[in-house]
């Protein structure tokens, strides 16, 4: 996947962060883009931001509302999407969110949003419109570090983005001998306006660990990612030091483990 003009590409999340950064270089490089999230007002200030890339008059550009974790809403919105621009080639499931906090903290209903959003909003979004995906297909599900690594504060965040690498994994099996590839991205912390927020609620130990994988640009994960997919990668993680963090989860898992404890050990103790 290295030529995306004309293609079709659907992309949740479409209206900030990763899915805008994705959006503003695919729409440069030609391509059918539909991107969706719950915000209209995002989403209108999104899509000029892609109309005013575009590389031609004969390029489609388009938006939709869409709350991922809503199946219902998922089935009839993507079908009148394939119905105005016609079926994707690419979906790229990047809508999700955190809301840190220690596990006891978390209610319910958080922990509902948290795996509806993250983790179910990528199945019903698939499911919706893996019937038509055009031929060669691609679909990239966006999970996390935290996706690779348990980490401190994320409990319910990691058992969404853990899920996420498991269902891609699965789905990949299933559908290679149909043309379709699937990859699932693993950013580090990314300066979204996602990331901005979380950041604001994050315990200190949970601060303490993060820092370690340092704070990427949206646009070094974009091109990561696309540069991953014209390589057919499974997984793709942006960045050296995230790639050697999950190196060393695999191979030492008792020394990462350590380092992680230290870290939150000395959070713990911190003045302030």
């Amino acid at each position: 996947m290295k030529d995306f003009k004309g293609i079709n590409v659907f992309i949740t999340g479409g209206s900030s962060g990763i899915g805008l950064a994705l959006g503003r270089v695919l729409a440069a490089r030609g391509a059918n883009l539909i991107i969706f999230a719950r915000d209209r007002q995002r989403l209108d200030r999104a899509l000029a931001d892609l109309q005013a890339r575009a590389t031609g008059p004969e390029q489609g550009l388009g938006s939709m509302s869409l709350d991922v974790s809503d199946c219902a809403m998922v089935s009839r919105v993507m079908a009148r999407a394939r119905e105005r621009w016609g079926p994707p080639a690419v979906l790229i499931n990047c809508a999700g969110f955190a809301r840190p906090g220690r596990f006891e903290s978390l209610s319910p209903s958080q922990m509902q949003a948290t795996l509806h959003t993250n983790l179910a909003g990528v199945m019903h979004t698939t499911a919706a419109l893996l019937p038509h995906l055009a031929r060669p297909g691609y679909i990239v599900n966006v999970s996390s570090l935290a996706g690779l690594i348990g980490l401190y504060g994320y409990s319910d965040y990691c058992a969404a983005k853990f899920g996420v690498i498991g269902f891609s994994e699965a789905l990949r099996a299933e559908l290679w001998h149909r043309g379709i590839t699937v990859s699932v991205l693993c950013p580090p912390d990314t300066d979204t306006p996602g990331y901005r927020r979380e950041n604001q609620a994050k315990p200190p130990e949970l601060a303490a660990i993060a820092a370690r994988g340092g704070v990427m640009s949206p646009e070094k994960v974009a091109r990561a990612l696309l540069a991953g997919m014209a390589r057919r990668r499974f997984l793709i993680i942006p960045g050296l030091r995230p790639r050697l963090i999950v190196a060393a989860k695999r191979l030492f898992p008792s020394l990462v483990e350590k380092i992680m404890l230290r870290d939150i050990k000395g959070a713990r103790h911190r003045p302030g």
